[in-house]
């Protein structure tokens, strides 16, 4: 029997709300300058919020009325410098902002190209999210495709109404609903919060390896981000490939039913615009490598990826709250 368990957490999340922050200043400095270079993170708790980074940029951006907008009644503490003039050489060449490794992951269990337990976690997240708009979270273990165990815990929602609530969403042989009881004090109020810090909620869940890098307040040049989204839609592209749905330049040929996933594996050197590592492993349902192939037809520079997923167009608060894959944008 195999097992695996991913767990989700809403927008009211601490963690979630500065992750929101972190891309809504970011969003606002690339309004005013398309060239900006930001990578911002926040911490925050018990009516105070901490913003520390680098920013450069032509454009003056009201950051405390920002915060305001997203977290209300809170005392803002702002640390910026300007990008090291170090790195920044290597980047204005047109080179990643620092090394790092990036993985995508690409799997036919959902329509998503998620994996299944995953995408149970983030609906049922969501579904709740909708009737009970606080700071909670969800958990989902599967078996084989069955659904074991279900845990959700969220702030304002009784018990007696959550569990009802749960059953109806979905299908499981246990359900853990308030497992430590029914509560109130939630969000800033009961814990801090840091931006960056729900990486594995953020990519793929823990069956899939993370680079390691978070994603929200850094701008395009960071690879950590943009990377990770370029990683993600060369998984996409070769699994459908393989599903023969590749579209132009992929023959039903191409396809193979026993490439049940992809993972795309990138990895760069602070100041270089190509990666050191471009390769593309198929898997089969157990997750064995049936094959490993090199990456080519991309251009995998920074400049390379902001083009081609088009990620000038992108408004980065959007990403920010329920997953950065799976959703529909640009990179699958």
């Amino acid at each position: 029997m195999k097992m695996r368990t991913a767990e989700f957490v809403s927008p009211g999340h601490p963690d979630k709300v500065c992750d929101v922050i972190a891309d809504t200043v970011l969003d606002a400095y690339l309004a005013g300058d398309p060239k900006s270079r930001v990578a911002v993170e926040v911490m925050g708790g018990h009516r105070h919020l901490t913003l520390s980074g680098e920013v450069t940029s032509a454009c003056a951006v009201d950051v405390p009325a920002l915060v305001a907008r997203v977290a209300p009644g809170h005392a803002v503490h702002r640390y910026f410098s300007v990008q090291s003039p170090s790195i920044a050489q290597g980047v204005d060449a047109g080179g990643a902002g620092d090394q790092g490794i990036m993985t995508g992951y690409a799997t036919r269990e959902t329509e998503a190209l998620m994996p299944l337990e995953y995408e149970l976690a983030r609906k049922l997240c969501r579904d709740i999210y909708a009737r009970y708009p606080f700071d909670g979270k969800t958990q989902v273990t599967v078996a084989d495709g069955r659904v074991t165990a279900v845990v959700a815990s969220f702030q304002n929602a009784p018990s007696g109404e959550l569990l009802p609530l749960v059953r109806l969403l979905i299908a499981a042989d246990e359900y853990l609903v308030n497992p430590a009881g029914d509560w109130t004090l939630g969000g800033f109020d009961a814990d801090s919060g840091l931006s960056g810090r729900k990486i594995v909620v953020d990519n793929y869940g823990p069956e899939v390896g993370a680079g390691g890098g978070s994603f929200s307040g850094k701008d395009y040049t960071k690879v950590d981000r943009s990377g990770a989204y370029m990683a993600r839609r060369i998984a996409v592209d070769e699994l459908r490939k393989h599903m023969g749905g590749g579209g132009a330049g992929h023959a039903d040929a191409d396809a193979d039913a026993a490439v049940f996933a992809v993972r795309a594996k990138l990895a760069y050197a602070i100041g270089k615009a190509e990666p050191v590592m471009a390769v593309a492993e198929l898997l089969d349902e157990r997750g064995g490598v049936l094959r490993a192939v090199p990456v080519t037809g991309y251009d995998l520079s920074p400049a390379g990826i902001r083009s081609f997923l088009r990620l000038d167009a992108v408004r980065w608060a959007d990403t920010a709250a329920w997953g950065h894959f799976g959703r529909g944008f640009s990179w699958g």
